[in-house]
């Protein structure tokens, strides 16, 4: 009667006539605490499971999984010990689908050593087991031993090889993941892609914005049919979005039935807009929302707010921000007070922005002072620049970033002491600036540049066309901006430096390497320079090529020598 009622879903029955039992069984133990677990009355389960034990059962290899996986959800990795301890006493820690459950339940509660542990001493093992311990070790950044482990399986299923392309997307290898994936599709034919497949090799097409590999896997999930799963759907526009298409994120979302759209769909494209600095669209995007009878959540506001900072918008901004609370009961969070802090910012009322900082109810963190120091670069405001980058040398001590802001606005006011000073204090602390690397997709391949990197197979080409590209800007009017460099070399040298930025290797080769009008699509790890911003203008005339550059802000949209952001980043 108890596995009936909690086969059915009625807990309430079956945990009452458990109740009314007054001669317990292991068997009956076994029934309640199962149906307890699969529901995720993680609590009970435990509870029911210490009343076994205190009348003297110590439980079997039928309960002792579901009594860890209660535990995984509660993250009582104390009581995990002790069943694991109960596992040994009774010699059930042997049992293939035991052993597979600790090595769970400690991978979710923290415990990689011990999951590990229990795996080496397995004398049985399934595919279950290898890939629960790969999950655990991609989770706490063992790439190298999780690859270990994988290559060690003997039989893979779909979980092993989805779990490593997605451990790879997260761990931030996008190359990796997208590698493996081919060589799923082509070497284990017993073995194709699922929809969680396709769902967590997307992330790793939008890391190195690989557009065109991301419209193959796209068209391979449409000829299989995996394509209709709403959390496809939603990886797709996130891909879309974050690899520089727009229309393509709207065709996505569009295709999404209203009566079907969830939340994550909205704040997914309302988010792509905001990237995209399309103040507009994320506005009019969460008024449809609104229409559509949604309860907007904190990820809607932190879209919505960072959309009308990029777009400028900042009256319609702080008035969405202002009625979170009344309006729609949404409590102002960290992320909404640094989106305000950035908007303020960047509209140049800095003294709003750091009276906000100084009257918000929480801490300011990095991201705050970030912006504060991002709208001092912007508006030259050097005392409010100093303020927040002595922070950020507190908050973010290895960050090589903020140190270059101060010092490139010491260089520009030609505040040289002050640039020596600073440079020595980065010295001194070990701080190492943060190389800069862009990425560009041709056919379908992504190419990755580093500043002044010559390891390219075409990098004298490259470089003859960045010898010429200065004398064809300056006849169009460009000056570098050179007022930040180094003050103790030459001009030419500047320039020099400044050519050899990583994006301006990346859409030199997309220059040489496509046909004229194709639209170069550049991903960029740091925040598009001043001088580079200015140049992929002047080269989006010169050359009528449409260029789209996504930085660690927002995307670009370079065309006939303009840019979407209007200068405004």
């Amino acid at each position: 009667m108890v596995a009936f009622y909690a086969s059915s879903g009625d807990i309430y029955s079956a945990t009452t006539i458990f109740s009314t039992v007054s001669d317990h069984s292991p068997l009956l133990f076994n029934a309640v605490i199962r149906a307890l677990a699969l529901y995720k009355y993680s609590h009970q389960t435990l509870t029911v499971f210490n009343e076994m034990v205190m009348l003297g059962y110590l439980g079997d290899n039928f309960t002792y999984p579901f009594v860890l996986k209660a535990c995984s959800e509660l993250k009582v990795v104390k009581f995990g010990e002790v069943v694991h301890g109960l596992c040994l006493r009774s010699g059930f820690d042997r049992d293939l689908y035991v052993g597979t459950s600790l090595i769970d339940m400690y991978v979710k509660c923290g415990g990689l050593d011990l999951a590990r542990k229990v795996f080496d001493e397995m004398r049985v093992r399934d595919v279950s087991s290898w890939n629960v311990l790969i999950t655990g070790c991609m989770k706490e950044g063992l790439v190298d031993y999780a690859e270990g482990l994988f290559k060690r399986m003997g039989d893979r299923n779909i979980v092993s090889w989805t779990t490593m392309i997605s451990g790879y997307s997260q761990n931030g290898l996008a190359d990796k993941a997208l590698r493996l994936f081919d060589r799923m599709l082509g070497e284990d034919v017993d073995v194709k892609p699922n929809w969680v497949t396709v769902m967590s090799v997307l992330p790793a097409c939008a890391q190195v914005g690989a557009l065109d590999l991301g419209r193959k896997i796209h068209g391979f999930a449409k000829e299989k049919g995996l394509d209709s799963h709403p959390s496809v759907k939603i990886a797709l526009m996130a891909m879309y979005g974050k690899c520089g298409s727009l229309a393509e994120a709207r065709l996505c979302f569009d295709s999404v039935g209203l009566d079907k759209k969830n939340l994550v769909a909205w704040n997914t494209m309302i988010t792509a807009y905001a990237a995209h600095g399309c103040g507009v669209d994320a506005v009019s995007t969460f008024e449809d929302l609104l229409r559509a009878g949604m309860q907007p959540d904190d990820i809607t506001f932190t879209g919505l707010l960072s959309g009308c900072s990029h777009a400028g918008f900042v009256d319609v901004g702080l008035n969405y921000f202002y009625s979170m609370r009344e309006v729609y009961f949404v409590e102002p969070k960290y992320e909404h007070y640094a989106c305000v802090v950035d908007l303020l910012g960047r509209a140049g009322r800095l003294g709003e922005a750091y009276d906000l900082v100084h009257r918000m109810p929480i801490s300011a963190g990095a991201s705050i002072w970030g912006a504060l120091l991002a709208a001092g670069r912007k508006h030259k405001n050097l005392e409010i620049a100093e303020l927040a980058a002595k922070k950020l040398f507190v908050l973010e001590p290895e960050n090589s970033g903020n140190y270059a802001i101060l010092s490139n606005m010491y260089a520009e006011a030609k505040m040289w002491e002050e640039v020596n000073n600073l440079r020595a204090q980065q010295k001194s602390k070990g701080v190492k600036k943060s190389p800069g690397g862009t990425w560009l997709e041709i056919d379908g391949r992504p190419h990755l540049f580093l500043g002044g990197g010559t390891s390219h197979p075409r990098a004298e080409e490259i470089y003859m066309f960045l010898d010429t590209l200065p004398d064809k800007m300056k006849a169009a009017g460009y000056v570098p901006d050179t007022g930040f460099a180094l003050h103790d070399v030459s001009e030419e040298e500047k320039e020099y430096n400044l050519i050899t930025h990583s994006e301006k290797l990346a859409v030199a080769f997309g220059i040489i390497s496509t046909n004229p009008g194709t639209v170069l699509r550049l991903t960029k790890n740091l925040r598009i320079c001043v001088d580079c911003h200015t140049v992929m203008k002047f080269i989006s005339r010169i050359y009528e090529r449409e260029i789209i550059v996504r930085d660690v802000n927002r995307f670009h949209h370079f065309k006939d020598g303009h840019c979407s952001c209007g200068d405004y980043w």
